[in-house]
């Protein structure tokens, strides 16, 4: 029986990364753009449910076991604003991932970086980097997205799941 590993990126600007498979696949995270709940003016980016779904239900399948790896959202009370989007997107995967039963676990950044970027990497700019070009290694195939992403840590969130056997 083989394995499946799809890597979630945290926020609306996220990306998910599917390895396992006999493609590989990396996608941004579907979003939609649309004017905000509250009574002042204003837009949000939200999690498009429904693709978001219909991207993770490529993967139920009785013959390969799929686990998802759900890196754990940015909170920060000084971005109050960030830390609002990156939870309510959290929180509408999970309910997602939940809903059709797949198997799933968290994984902090650091943990994920530590084992595939090169060590000493620190700073923002630096780990954006260090996504970039080990990713365009590893996946040249989505070398052009990656570019447009700034990042490719869903793929290498997934990526290292699988090398860690998880």
């Amino acid at each position: 029986m083989s394995k499946i590993y799809i890597g979630v990126d945290n926020g609306p600007t996220g990306s998910i990364g599917v390895v396992g498979t006999r493609s590989d696949v990396f996608i941004k995270t579907p979003t939609k753009f649309e004017q905000n709940y509250t009574k002042a003016k204003g837009n949000i980016t939200r999690l498009h449910a429904v693709q978001f779904k219909a991207f993770l239900m490529q993967y139920v399948s009785r013959i390969e076991t799929t686990l998802i790896i759900l890196e754990r959202p940015f909170k920060n009370p000084k971005f109050f604003k960030s830390t609002c989007t990156a939870l309510r997107c959290f929180e509408a995967q999970l309910a997602i991932i939940e809903s059709l039963e797949f198997p799933h676990r968290y994984c902090d950044s650091k943990e994920w970086q530590r084992n595939i970027l090169p060590k000493g990497t620190k700073g923002a700019p630096e780990l954006k980097k260090a996504s970039l070009d080990i990713g365009s290694r590893l996946f040249p195939q989505f070398k052009e997205l990656m570019k447009k992403q700034k990042d490719a840590d869903g793929i290498l969130i997934a990526e290292n799941a699988r090398r860690e056997k998880w």
